[in-house]
C-alpha cells in the first residue's frame, strides 16, 4: 500500500466575495497584527498575500496600514483616487467582521490640519505655507476651482509641487471629500497669484459652504427623458471614414445639468478596419443590446441620464450622466463580468458638473 503526500500543501480556496476575503483574513488576523506592529517583513508577509487576495476579488483595491494610538493596527482599504472603485472599498469594509486588534477603515480618513506635514523632494506642504483662492466662472457657477499658492513654486517645478498639494489635501479632507467636493485643483507661486490668499486652514469650511449651497440647489432633481428630442449626427473623419453620433439634444440644452454632476463614460472597442472604421451587424447588435441592459438598471427616475452615443474609428463611446456614481459603477462592473468575452469595455466616471466633456455636440 503505497501513502500519497501533498508536497504542495492545502491548496486555499479562491476569494470570490466579501465573506470569502474577511474568513481569509481573520484566520490570519493575528499573525498579520504581530507583522505590523513590528514592521518586520511587512512587504513580504503582510503586504504580499494580501494584495493577491485582494485582486482575487477585484481589481483596484489599494490598501494602508499602521499602529493607532489604542494598539490596534488599522487597515485602510482605499480605491487610490479612482472613482468608480469608490464603493466596492466602502462595501467591503463595511461587510468586515470585529476583529480583536484590528481597526477597518473605507477610504483614507480626514487628518486634523496640525497632524498633515507633507515632505517631499525637499518641499514641506503644511498649514503655514499654503494658502488658496477660488476662481469663479460666470458660465459655471456651481465649480469649485481652487488654486493653491505654494512657496516653492516655479514652472520648472509646477508638477512636483502640484502632485505635494493633492497629497496634502488627501490627508487634510479625507479621500471621499477630495473627489466629490472639489472639481478642480491648480497651483501657484504668490507672484501669480490672480486673487487675495486664503489660509488653507479655511478651506474645509468653505468647501462645506459651497457643498451646502449646491445640495440646496439641486437635491432631489429628478429628469423624465419622455419626450426629449434626439438628433443622429454624421461626419467625416480625415481619412474619409464617417463618424456617426446619436445626441438627446433637448438634454443638452438643460439648465439643470449640474444636478447630474458625475459622467459616465464606457468605451466599446470593436474590429471595423473592413468596414470603414464601424461595427458589423452582429456587434452593432450586441452593442445595442449592452446599452439596452445598461439602461434598464440606470433609470432617468432613479438619477441617470444617457446623454447619447458616438461610433466611429473602431471605437463606440457611450455618455451617461449620473446623479451619484456608486449605482452606476456597481451596474457597470456587473455587465462588465456578463459581456467578458463578448464586448471589450472600457470604462470610467468623472465629475463633470457642466457635461463640457460634451462641448463637441452642443456647438461651441
Amino acid at each position: 500500500m503505497s501513502i500519497w503526500k501533498n508536497i504542495f500543501g492545502k491548496k486555499e480556496k479562491p476569494i470570490t466575495n466579501y465573506a470569502d476575503f474577511w474568513k481569509w483574513f481573520e484566520a490570519n488576523a493575528e499573525q498579520f497584527y504581530t507583522i505590523v506592529k513590528s514592521g518586520d517583513q511587512l512587504e513580504e508577509k503582510f503586504f504580499s498575500p494580501l494584495s493577491d487576495k485582494l485582486k482575487e476579488l477585484k481589481e483596484g483595491y489599494w490598501y494602508v496600514t499602521g499602529m493607532c494610538a489604542d494598539d490596534c493596527a488599522e487597515l485602510i482599504i482605499t480605491p487610490d483616487g479612482i472613482i468608480k472603485n469608490i464603493v466596492f472599498a466602502e462595501e467591503l469594509v463595511a461587510a468586515a467582521p470585529r476583529i480583536a486588534h484590528w481597526k477597518f477603515t473605507a477610504l483614507k480618513p480626514m487628518l486634523d490640519l496640525k497632524d498633515v506635514n507633507i515632505e517631499m523632494s525637499g518641499s514641506v506642504f503644511n498649514s503655514d505655507n499654503l494658502c488658496f483662492y477660488s476662481n469663479d466662472y460666470e458660465e459655471y457657477p456651481d465649480e469649485v476651482d481652487i488654486v493653491v499658492v505654494h512657496p516653492d513654486y516655479t514652472e520648472e517645478e509646477k508638477d512636483r509641487i502640484f502632485n505635494g498639494v493633492m497629497i496634502f489635501l488627501d490627508n487634510y479632507l479625507g479621500e471621499l471629500n477630495g473627489v466629490t467636493m472639489i472639481d478642480a485643483v491648480s497651483v501657484c507661486g504668490a507672484e501669480q497669484a490672480e486673487k487675495e490668499l486664503i489660509p488653507i486652514s479655511k478651506l474645509k469650511d468653505f468647501l462645506l459652504w459651497r457643498e451646502k449651497e449646491f445640495v440646496e440647489k439641486y437635491n432631489g432633481i429628478r429628469y423624465d427623458t419622455m419626450n426629449d428630442q434626439y438628433s443622429a449626427l454624421e461626419g467625416k473623419l480625415q481619412n474619409g471614414w464617417p463618424a456617426i453620433a446619436v445626441i438627446n439634444t433637448t438634454l443638452l440644452e438643460w439648465d439643470g445639468k449640474a444636478s447630474h454632476p458625475w459622467m459616465l463614460k464606457i468605451r466599446i472597442k470593436y474590429d471595423g478596419e473592413n468596414n470603414n472604421g464601424m461595427p458589423d451587424r452582429p456587434t452593432s447588435d450586441m452593442m445595442n443590446a449592452f446599452e439596452d441592459e445598461i439602461m434598464e438598471q440606470l433609470r432617468d427616475v432613479g438619477g441617470y441620464l444617457n446623454v447619447g452615443r458616438q461610433t466611429l474609428n473602431n471605437v463606440r463611446d457611450i455618455y451617461i450622466a449620473c446623479s451619484d456614481f456608486r449605482g452606476a459603477s456597481k451596474v457597470v462592473y456587473e455587465m462588465e463580468a456578463r459581456y467578458a468575452g463578448k464586448l471589450e469595455l472600457e470604462w470610467e466616471i468623472f465629475k463633470d458638473k457642466y457635461w463640457r466633456c460634451l462641448e463637441m455636440f452642443m456647438g461651441r
